[in-house]
């Protein structure tokens, strides 16, 4: 096995999709990864064991706005279950 210069490795362009047996699915899958979140994460604001202060809430609420789209896809799909119960209660107790 390989290992390469572990001391300096050298990274490639990044992810590519699996291979698969649906190419289509899988394309489908990263383009609206894509299509929600375009940014690298921004890994310089998250600050592990410093301790509270302004600017780490001024970071929380960086990343909260870097996951927006997942926030939103998340919020949608809340309401789409929430929904889903209600039209399928009145469905079936006003069916008479």
């Amino acid at each position: 096995m390989d290992l390469g210069n572990i001391p300096k490795p050298s990274y490639g362009p990044g992810p590519k999709a699996p291979e698969s047996s649906t190419p289509g699915l899988v394309t489908m899958a990263h383009s609206f990864l894509r299509l929600v979140q375009p940014n690298p994460l921004p890994v310089e604001l998250i600050n592990f064991g410093e301790s509270w202060s302004e600017s780490n809430g001024e970071d929380i609420h960086e990343l909260l706005l870097y996951e927006l789209g997942f926030l939103i896809c998340a919020a949608i799909g809340v309401l789409f279950i929430i929904l889903m119960l209600l039209v399928g209660c009145c469905f079936c107790c006003c069916r008479c």
